[in-house]
């Protein structure tokens, strides 16, 4: 039987050719496209600064950077950049910042600002060493190192220098001011001018066996640190209306002061904590310092926190006080020269030098650090208090809403 075409046919070959032709180009477009997308992303420049900054830098990383607040500081308010993987953390420290807020804000003080180097010396015996230990503590002496310390830069200024000996082995701990830089470049510059000038002077048997020797102490958690302090000491209080306790934090005033107790002091006293009496100061910490281009490293010694909570008016009200003695901060220099670091101090007002008084800004952004520590610890015991740490991590964690507005 012969086959009889229809007349519909040549149509609907001419449009299933169309259809075929049309997919094809879209396939190619798509191909392109993607290509193309790959191809800009794999030679995006890098900012010049980063030779400076990371060795064999080939990309950058994302890190989500969310902003609690405002948080009161001594007058002033401001909003906290944080960059955080944990879901929770910038939504609980959002709501310890509102409940300062409504207690009329938090107060602080910086107890003490100076950077540490401390190289270690060898000399052929133990006396000898005790010999340079006991030059340096001369005030006539001192005069002299702080005359050829502070040659290294305009903003060092050296400001003591404590010994330790340990057989024939010497460790001297130099601290010095360094502006508005964190100032560890600064610090191993100026010691090894000084070592230059001992050893050419009255202790040309000294041995220099490292420019570091563990007794600054940087990047280790050390009691060095958390009794002479390091970078800023930094105390921060506040008093939480019990009203307020009862309405942001739900739970009482109490209920806080007893878990403080058992947890950050007696609980930390138990594992053996060295500066670590503290709900999760390391938490804010890391993430204030990755926002704001500070070196995550030194979130060791920077998270020392000491946590206090005491009644207050009769029972009424909360007393609540961190105790910092090293944020290892700085404004200029390092990672804070980053675009998006840049514009995290930016929106802390504390970028850069500070012209009229040096070393303010950096003064400025750890009271900040403390602060905010202050708020991340008000509101996560708040929640181990009341029972709601589960719940919270359950509810937001897993959420795609913007959980800040929820506790607002």
């Amino acid at each position: 039987m012969e086959y009889s075409r229809h007349p519909l046919d040549s149509h609907i070959y001419l449009a299933s050719l169309c259809l075929f032709l049309t997919l094809l180009l879209l396939l190619h477009r798509c191909r392109r496209h993607r290509h193309r997308h790959r191809h800009r992303h794999r030679h995006i420049p890098l900012p010049p600064n980063y030779a400076a900054i990371s060795s064999n830098a080939v990309r950058h990383v994302m890190v989500p950077v969310g902003v609690a607040g405002p948080l009161s500081v001594d007058d002033r308010d401001y909003l906290v950049p944080m960059a955080t993987t944990e879901g929770c953390l910038v939504a609980s420290t959002n709501r310890g910042c509102k409940a300062l807020k409504d207690s009329g804000g938090a107060r602080s003080v910086v107890l003490r600002d100076g950077m540490t180097g401390a190289p270690l010396l060898r000399f052929r015996t133990a006396k000898r060493a005790a010999e340079l230990k006991l030059f340096v503590e001369d005030p006539h002496n001192f005069h002299a190192l702080s005359v050829v310390f502070n040659r290294s830069s305009r903003f060092v200024r050296l400001q003591s220098v404590k010994c330790a000996v340990a057989g024939r082995n010497l460790y001297m701990r130099f601290s010095c001011s360094t502006g508005d830089a964190m100032g560890m470049d600064m610090v191993s510059k100026a010691v090894e001018i000084v070592l230059g000038f001992l050893k050419n002077g009255e202790f040309p048997d000294m041995e220099v066996i490292s420019l570091s020797g563990n007794f600054c102490s940087d990047k280790k958690a050390s009691a060095v640190n958390w009794i002479e302090g390091r970078g800023k000491s930094v105390v921060c209080e506040a008093v939480i209306k019990g009203e307020v306790v009862k309405r942001v934090l739900k739970t009482t005033v109490g209920a806080l002061v007893e878990l403080n107790v058992h947890k950050n002091l007696i609980g930390s006293a138990v594992a053996g904590a060295l500066g670590g009496f503290n709900a999760h100061a390391s938490n804010i910490v890391s993430a204030i310092f990755i926002a704001t281009g500070q070196d995550p490293a030194q979130n060791i010694e920077s998270s020392h926190c000491l946590t206090m909570m005491e009644p207050v008016n009769g029972g009424r009200d909360l007393h609540i006080s961190v105790t910092m003695p090293s944020i290892e901060v700085g404004t200029l220099g390092g990672g804070t020269e980053l675009p998006s670091q840049s514009a995290c101090l930016n929106l802390l007002g504390v970028k850069g030098a500070s012209k009229e008084s040096p070393g303010s800004n950096s003064r400025v952004l750890a009271t900040i650090v403390a602060g905010a520590v202050l708020a991340g610890e008000l509101s996560l015991m708040s929640a181990l208090a009341a029972n709601q740490l589960v719940q919270s991590h359950m509810k937001y964690n897993r959420s795609t809403e913007n959980c800040l507005e929820k506790i607002k």
